[in-house]
């Protein structure tokens, strides 16, 4: 007489695990959806200051005044230099930052010296449409950037 070796799931345990797992990936989408938001508002506030301390290090190397310049409507921003030419650079569009806007209260000019010309202070604040937050970068007087 032949014995079966009765080793396995049976349909109901295999039902029973894909149910708990549909349950705990229902609970985890909506906290890893506003995970992803957080870390695209970082990305796009982390790009901004690099690229406004890229214009001061610009400004500097070249013995010319940098300035940066934001539109607000588009979500874009260029970088003149003393010759004209911009660098546009477009968070939303370019980088993936879908749902983040970029506003400036002044558009700072960078002098040869790395300070600002012309202003005080700067900050540009961008603001994330998912998580209603906002992360602000600084540029004070003496041309140092820092998130705020």
């Amino acid at each position: 007489m032949k014995m079966f070796n009765k080793t396995g799931f049976t349909l109901i345990e295999l039902m029973i695990v894909v149910a708990i797992m549909g349950i705990l990936s229902a609970i985890a989408v909506p906290n890893f959806m506003h995970y992803m938001a957080e870390r695209r508002l970082n990305g796009a506030a982390r790009m901004v200051m690099s690229d406004l301390m890229n214009a001061r290090t610009l400004a500097v190397t070249q013995n010319r005044n940098v300035q940066v310049t934001f539109q607000t409507s588009a979500g874009a921003y260029y970088i003149y230099d003393a010759a004209g030419t911009a660098a546009t650079r477009n968070i939303q569009t370019g980088f993936g930052y879908r749902d983040v806007t970029v506003s400036g209260n002044n558009n700072p000019t960078f002098a040869p010296t790395g300070r600002l010309s012309g202003i005080t202070a700067c900050t540009i604040t961008l603001t994330s449409a998912a998580l209603t937050q906002q992360k602000e970068v600084k540029v004070s007087s003496a041309g140092r950037v820092a998130i705020k």
